[in-house]
């Protein structure tokens, strides 16, 4: 891993991670350009410190607003606490469902190993893509349209219920951004912007930490790189996560703006190019 690589993959990372653009599809995307191989340790143990990177910029970005809502007060902060849980809840029990089902109906028989590689190709990624581009440019132009609601207004239970419902869809399906998805159903519910980006990201604190810790795990269980190659390796990941750190600060001040200016859909409309040029992608080979 040359210190080049780590860069580029640290800045597609940390902005693709926090922007509705799906990082997974964009990080494959960069691997496969990069000739890199997504299942060595040293390229695990990057992607681990790329999402901590990433996550530490969330909470910094976000901690003012949150400590002025959901931790104002004892009930403020319980209200919040039983909404994140619910729609937690329902993320895992969506997201644990579809890929039970597909594991047991179209992919019967197959190793756990290779139904989750079988949403890193190109051909699943980019219509996930294009789902996920239709989804945003539908939810900026209706929310347009709409008169705003109140910038401080309480989020329904059954609102958050929906909202981690759909994170679900999107935690076995690579292409389809995490971030743009949530977001886009809180504005179709008539959440505020303000209040659906904080609360996504929220939601992306709590999903996060068991993210790393899986990735953590499949990195000590390999035997493909000892003590040594784990500290040769430790460096990168660090500068990693460092330029992760960055460019997500970057990636959130520009989804603000363009959430709050009324220009959420022009994520939606990159995220259907990007789903053309993956499906190019994939015809040409990669």
């Amino acid at each position: 891993m040359s210190t080049f690589n780590t860069i580029v993959l640290a800045i597609v990372q940390g902005l693709a991670e926090l922007l509705p653009i799906s990082s997974s599809a964009h990080v494959i995307i960069a691997e496969k350009l990069l000739g890199l191989d997504p299942s060595s340790p040293p390229m695990t143990l990057l992607l681990v410190m790329l999402h901590a990177g990433t996550m530490i910029a969330v909470i910094v970005y976000f901690w003012r607003q949150w400590r002025a809502t959901y931790l104002r007060s004892l009930a403020a902060f319980r209200a919040f606490a039983g909404r994140i849980v619910v729609a937690t809840v329902l993320t895992a029990v969506v997201g644990q469902g579809i890929a039970l089902l597909i594991a047991r109906t179209a992919l019967a028989g197959h190793p756990h190993a290779e139904i989750e590689e079988l949403f890193g190709h190109l051909e699943v990624i980019a219509p996930a893509l294009a789902a996920a581009g239709v989804l945003i440019v539908a939810a900026g132009l209706i929310a347009a349209r709409r008169p705003a609601p109140p910038a401080d207004g309480t989020l329904w239970l059954g609102q958050s219920g929906v909202i981690g419902a759909v994170q679900g869809l999107c935690l076995p399906f690579r292409g389809f951004s995490r971030s743009g998805a949530t977001i886009s159903t809180g504005l179709l519910l008539g959440v505020s912007r303000r209040e659906a980006e904080a609360f996504s990201f929220a939601l992306a604190v709590v999903l996060t930490p068991p993210v790393v810790a899986r990735e953590a795990l499949r990195l000590l269980h390999s035997h493909g790189l000892g003590a040594a190659g784990i500290a040769g390796a430790a460096w990168q990941s660090v500068l990693g996560a460092v330029v992760a750190f960055g460019a997500g600060l970057v990636a959130l001040r520009w989804l603000s703006r363009w959430l709050e200016g009324g220009r959420w859909y022009f994520f939606g409309i990159y995220c259907l190019f990007a789903a053309a040029v993956v499906a190019l992608l994939h015809a040409a080979g990669y």
